[in-house]
């Protein structure tokens, strides 16, 4: 029961993944571009996360150190990395709501195709 559970994780991560995926290769608008962008990297975040959960395990700052008994622990770099990932994508959503925004200022349009055709 519990391998199910982690293959649905694996299969949730990697189908939130590949509609962001959809999102940014279909998509005209660069509002839903930017947006699949986000998508992607909930779901990278939500990958890296499950690949590194233990089953039983604990916080190695919250693990009592006892002697004779092994105590399972996590390991603290995947859930870092993923915290460190947060940050920097939401800096890259805002910037690339930033330039959308002038995009818009500038030519009226937020469409990829009418964008193509004017010249700067």
């Amino acid at each position: 029961m519990n391998q199910i559970l982690t293959y649905s994780v694996y299969g949730a991560a990697i189908l939130t993944m590949l509609i962001g995926i959809f999102a940014i290769l279909t998509k005209k608008n660069l509002i839903k571009i930017v947006i699949g962008m986000s998508i992607m990297d909930s779901g990278f975040n939500l990958l890296l996360i499950a690949l590194g959960y233990i089953k039983g395990g604990t916080a190695p700052i919250f693990s009592p150190a006892v002697e004779g008994k092994d105590v399972i622990m996590v390991d603290p770099v995947p859930q870092a990395l993923v915290l460190t990932a947060i940050v920097i994508g939401f800096g890259v959503t805002a910037v690339a709501l930033s330039l959308v925004i002038r995009l818009y200022r500038k030519h009226n349009t937020i469409k990829i195709d009418e964008i193509k055709t004017l010249r700067w």
